[in-house]
């Protein structure tokens, strides 16, 4: 029989912590996160991000300039120019309509 107790799974090292919050922090955080269909943590995790900073976002822009231009030297792709106008072309008429 599976745990119906919700697990998280993480694809990024993490490190276990303990906080002391006073009792008001930790009945609002705990009414938000059972409102928002999350845990606790992930509440936490979220506000320090905001707060503090996100290296996820650094890791993100190094690896996004690491690949820029990867596909510069192909010519077996098409012009992507030509591509985003048809793309455009196909949906003008969807786009122009009013709702």
């Amino acid at each position: 029989m599976v745990d119906s107790v919700a697990t998280a799974m993480y694809i990024h090292r993490v490190t276990r912590t303990q906080l002391y919050l006073d009792d008001a922090v930790h009945a609002r955080l705990t009414a938000l996160a059972r409102r928002q269909g999350r845990s606790l943590s992930d509440l936490v995790r979220e506000a320090l991000a905001k707060a503090y900073g996100d290296d996820r976002e650094d890791e993100r822009k190094s690896t996004l300039k690491a690949i820029e231009g990867l596909w510069k030297d192909r010519n077996d792709l098409p012009d992507t120019g030509a591509y985003v106008r048809r793309l455009r072309r196909d949906t003008r008429s969807k786009r122009s309509r009013p709702n």
